[in-house]
C-alpha cells in the first residue's frame, strides 16, 4: 500500500524559509510524477511543484525563484525547499504521487489525476 508522509510544516515570518519532506513508503514504480500542492482556505488546490522520473522539473509562476523541488531516491523522499517566503505562500501543502507518467508541465494542473496523496502539512507565513 502507497502511503505519502509530509513534514516540516510551520510559522515562520515573511522573508523566512522552510524546508518540507515526503517520505514515500510501497511505491515501487519506476516510472512516476510526484507534486506538491497547496491550498488556502477559500481557495482551490493548485500546483506548485512537480517532477518527472526524467528529473524534469516546472514551477508555478508564483513561486519561480523561490522554491525548489528535488528528490532523494535512496530516501524515497520528495522535498520541496521553500525561500523567500510571502504571507501569500500560507497553505496547506499536499504531496502527491502517482505511476501514471506526466511531464512536470503537466503534473502541476494534474491534480484530479494523481492517485495517491499525503495528508498535508500546515505552513503559515506572517507579515
Amino acid at each position: 500500500q502507497v502511503q505519502l508522509v509530509e513534514s516540516g510544516g510551520g510559522s515562520v515570518q515573511s522573508g523566512g524559509s522552510l524546508r518540507l519532506s515526503c517520505a514515500v513508503f510501497g511505491y515501487t514504480y519506476s516510472t512516476y510524477s510526484m507534486a506538491w500542492f497547496r491550498q488556502a482556505p477559500g481557495k482551490e488546490r493548485e500546483g506548485v511543484a512537480a517532477i518527472d522520473s526524467d528529473g524534469s522539473t516546472s514551477y508555478a509562476d508564483s513561486v519561480k525563484g523561490r522554491f525548489t523541488i528535488s528528490q532523494d531516491n535512496a530516501k524515497n523522499t520528495l522535498y520541496l525547499q521553500m525561500n523567500s517566503l510571502k504571507p501569500e505562500d500560507t497553505a496547506m501543502y499536499y504531496c502527491a504521487a502517482d505511476f501514471r507518467h506526466m511531464t512536470s508541465v503537466q503534473a502541476l494542473g494534474a491534480a484530479n489525476i494523481f492517485g495517491y496523496w499525503g495528508q498535508g502539512t500546515q505552513v503559515t507565513v506572517s507579515s
